[in-house]
This record gives C-alpha cells, structure tokens and sequence, in this order.
C-alpha cells in the first residue's frame, strides 16, 4: 500500500493499493492525458474523470469491471482528490513502474 498527498499541507490523504495500480496500467489511464506543458491541473483530473466514465459506460453495462469501479470511488472520483493528489498520483505510478 501506498499514501499520496493530496494537498500541499499534507493533510489530506489517500491510500493506494497495488490493485489501483494495477487497474491503472490495464486501461492505460495516463496514456495522453497530460498536454505537452506537463502541468496537471484541475482540468486534467476532469478529462481523466471523463475516460474513466466513457470506459464504464461503453462496458458491459450489466457487468463493469470490479476493480475500475473500486478505483473509481476510492481514489479518482473521492472527495480529497484534486489536482495535486492526481500529479502525485502519477508520480507514484511512474516510480512504481519502474519497479
């Protein structure tokens, strides 16, 4: 298990698990997400929002994917994530694929 931050006075976290990871990697969610400056901003988090709920609905809808729905209301759509949490979340995925 792993903690980001999700605001810059550190009071706010969330704990991601290999399985985020994981699920992460398979759907391919950082692909092109980020525009050429690399700056993540708010609405960078919402077009990643935005994949993910394109991914759930073009799904089988009777049958979505577990563990894209537990990353979803654990972590991407969770109250603290904003677009610091998302860039250390990125940073965490970055440094657990070098692994």
């Amino acid at each position: 298990m792993y903690t980001i931050l999700c605001n810059m006075k550190g009071s706010r976290k969330l704990t991601v698990t290999e399985a985020h990871l994981n699920t992460i990697d398979k759907y391919a969610l950082f692909h092109d997400l980020l525009d050429s400056n690399g700056i993540v901003e708010e609405s960078v988090l919402e077009k990643l929002r935005l994949n993910v709920r394109s991914l759930l609905s073009s799904g089988q809808a009777d049958q979505p994917d577990p563990q894209l729905i537990d990353l979803c209301e654990q972590i991407l759509f969770h109250s603290d994530m904003k677009a610091f949490g998302l860039h250390q979340l990125i940073l965490l995925y970055i440094d657990w694929k070098k692994e």
